[in-house]
């Protein structure tokens, strides 16, 4: 790390962990629109490049690394080489999915440990990470995505929700120390089905009884990642929910 990153006059970094199809790559939609660099994440670097290049299109700067999120090294090699080639961090949103159902009596160790590992044990490492250089550096927005797992848990989600229950306490508890040192963290509950190609394909029925707006648009729920980085430190949300008008809860 640098001794004085207050003095780093490269454009500031957006960097989306997990830039999915969906709400991944809509953050980062999000993110460019507003002029920041964006740098993003797979576990396969390859099928970003068309998102890469749409950005670039657009005069938009973008990047693509490939990360596995739960690997140590990886993590933090992924950190160093942004903070030192491209720019200082801005904006991390850790938004790695394992929403995977299983019956409790089908769910062996190694799955469990798995869904745990990229849903709660991946965040913890990225989130501190992100926390080292913005600390070092005086400001910084880390932003997790949560869902409706983080606060309840429901059945055949045994796994997952152990994880985002996780995740929803690793987040308080970075904010909590965090803030004082003007890092702004923040959780986002997404407390619905949101319009991606998984939901489409295994909850057909489910979408078209919603209908058209009874579903999350991806790119109307990554307005409101931008939103929190954007807040006045006086008047921080940490935890924001996200839900369509008619989703009962």
């Amino acid at each position: 790390m640098t001794t004085d990153t207050r003095s780093d006059t490269r454009n500031p970094v957006a960097l989306v962990l997990g830039a999915g199809d969906a709400i991944g790559s809509a953050i980062a939609k999000q993110f460019a629109a507003t002029g920041m660099t964006v740098c993003m994440t797979r576990r396969d670097a390859s099928k970003l490049a068309p998102l890469v290049d749409e950005l670039k299109a657009q005069g938009q700067e973008a990047h693509a690394f490939t990360s596995d999120a739960r690997d140590e090294d990886q993590v933090v090699e992924l950190f160093r080489t942004i903070t030192t080639d491209i720019g200082p961090l801005g904006a991390v949103v850790f938004n790695i999915g394992a929403n995977v159902p299983m019956s409790i009596l089908d769910t062996s160790s190694r799955k469990f440990r798995k869904i745990w590992e990229m849903a709660c044990f991946a965040g913890f490492l990225n989130g501190r990470e992100a926390a080292k250089y913005m600390v070092e550096q005086g400001h910084g927005t880390i932003l997790f995505t949560g869902a409706t797992a983080s606060i309840r848990g429901g059945s055949v989600f045994a796994a997952f929700a152990s994880a985002k229950h996780g995740l929803r306490a690793l987040a308080q508890s970075m904010a909590r120390e965090l803030g004082p040192k003007n890092i702004h963290v923040g959780h986002v509950v997404i407390d619905a089905m949101v319009d991606t190609a998984w939901i489409n394909d295994n909850f057909g029925d489910a979408v078209e009884a919603a209908g058209p707006d009874g579903i999350v648009n991806p790119d109307h729920l990554a307005k409101n990642y931008v939103m929190l980085h954007q807040q006045p430190r006086d008047s921080w949300t940490f935890e924001l929910d996200a839900r369509p008008w008619v989703e009962k809860w």
